[in-house]
């Protein structure tokens, strides 16, 4: 545990830190599968665009995991663990890859929604160094979410 956060703000951070782990795992994987599934005259921008959004997002999930440990928790150990507080929905059936983009887009908006409320809260109990993280990574899903409305729309 941080020796500058008291053990109650230790706490709320790692509840917002997994949160926003499941919720990043859940669209990692999501981005994963349309990425395997995109057709359309589109396939090759959109295949590529996918890749890249899913790979920073599984970079992302290393770096919350270890800033919940950095807290003094132990980070998921299953999947049934890391989605738990999530609240993003899964991917469903096939869909043609526009309503994958939007699909994307209302996702990544959902996320940094959540973001936002967790640098509001470490910045109110004086955790820089987490409100530091999460605005990188609000800074990405942003630009995620304005680069899928702008193909999609």
């Amino acid at each position: 545990m941080t020796q500058y956060l008291e053990k109650n703000h230790t706490t709320q951070m790692v509840e917002n830190l997994n949160h926003i782990l499941g919720d990043t795992f859940m669209l990692y994987f999501k981005t994963h599968a349309y990425h395997w599934n995109v057709e359309g005259p589109h396939f090759d921008s959109l295949h590529r665009l996918f890749g890249e959004h899913y790979t920073d997002m599984w970079t992302a999930m290393d770096d919350l995991a270890e800033r919940i440990r950095a807290l003094g928790a132990y980070a998921p150990m299953n999947i049934a663990e890391i989605m738990k507080p999530s609240d993003m929905g899964e991917a469903k059936n096939m869909m043609k890859a526009m309503d994958m983009v939007k699909d994307l887009a209302a996702d990544h908006e959902t996320i940094s929604k959540h973001i936002a409320e967790a640098i509001e809260k470490a910045a109110d109990v004086g955790d820089e160094v987490t409100a530091d993280m999460l605005i990188g990574r609000q800074t990405f899903h942003d630009k995620t979410a304005w680069m899928l409305r702008a193909t999609a729309f």
